[in-house]
């Protein structure tokens, strides 16, 4: 097999076939101690609003990566067209509407294990040319139902005492040690760790700035969550790791983010959430749920991840 990741990895761990990664560690046994993660019985949204820019102001208003098409929202049929003189059927009116949204860098998203790559293999050795032009023949995202765990939510910004992290910042495994044990928290398998970094309101306060590079997660932070078996990564920035102020991450292949997690452990990630109402419950655990469109061959998919407090 060429292209094969360094150690550690996680391909041939479930199977040859195996096409959807860490997901396998979401036993029943999981699944319901995250379950058992609920204090209170409240349901909190972590997704930013899609918002079409075809005829609003959209780009100015939601938070998203330079050069990615954003959002489109037309309707086929509205109230105009019935002050127009359109009849609808039976006196029944309806408005109508279509959404297309790429959602890399556009709007709250998983990414599929598709998504990114090395050499002609995909994650657990899967040939690179079944990425056809009309999408994913393997490891798409419609390959996952979906993720019910406990949910570990490590708000770096507060750890440091900031409201939004430097763009320069990055968070390291001794990063995430302290916040764990400051929390009474371990990480264990199956577990989705969301990060807040504050970044998403940088959006509101300044585009510029939030376009100028970002912080994020750190190459020992990752090989930290990955050594502990994490079935997701959540966080409010745009990916995951660091970006410098040309837009692009500064670690090689081996230390890159999305080849660590997607490409050698099959680990999801989730990115550009909205933390700040999980930020002001600040759970250290909690149940998380979220579920990809079924999107044949999708390299990813918008998503509402809820934290259930």
């Amino acid at each position: 097999m060429s292209d094969t990741p360094p150690e550690p990895h996680n391909w041939g761990r479930w199977g040859a076939d195996d096409q959807i990664g860490a997901a396998n560690l979401l036993t029943p046994a999981v699944v319901k101690g995250g379950a058992g993660a609920v204090a209170r019985g409240r349901v909190v949204s972590l997704s930013l609003p899609i918002k079409g820019s075809t005829s609003s102001n959209a780009p100015c208003t939601v938070p998203h990566l330079r050069g990615r098409p954003l959002p489109q929202h037309f309707m086929s049929i509205d109230g105009g067209d019935y002050l127009a003189g359109a009849k609808p059927p039976a006196g029944l009116s309806i408005a109508d509407d279509a959404l297309i949204v790429s959602p890399h860098g556009t709007t709250t998203h998983m990414d599929a294990l598709c998504h990114m790559w090395n050499g002609d293999r995909l994650y657990n050795g899967h040939d690179s040319a079944r990425i056809r032009s009309y999408g994913a023949l393997r490891c798409g995202i419609e390959q996952l139902p979906g993720i019910a765990t406990r949910g570990v939510f490590l708000d770096v910004a507060r750890h440091r005492g900031r409201d939004i992290l430097d763009p320069a910042d990055r968070i390291t495994a001794a990063d995430l040690e302290a916040m764990c044990a400051a929390a009474g928290v371990t990480i264990g398998a199956g577990d989705a760790v969301v990060l807040r970094t504050g970044w998403t309101k940088q959006f509101y306060r300044s585009s510029e700035t939030y376009w100028g590079g970002e912080p994020g997660l750190a190459t020992d932070g990752a090989l930290w969550l990955a050594a502990r078996d994490v079935v997701a990564v959540a966080a409010d920035n745009s990916a995951i790791c660091g970006l410098n102020a040309d837009g692009g991450a500064d670690e090689d292949l081996d230390g890159d983010i999305h080849m660590i997690f997607l490409w050698r452990h099959g680990i999801y990630l989730m990115e550009m959430l909205w933390l700040e109402e999980l930020a002001e419950a600040a759970p250290a655990t909690f149940q998380f749920v979220v579920a990809p469109l079924k999107i044949v061959g999708g390299t990813g998919s918008p998503i509402n991840p809820l934290a259930i407090l």
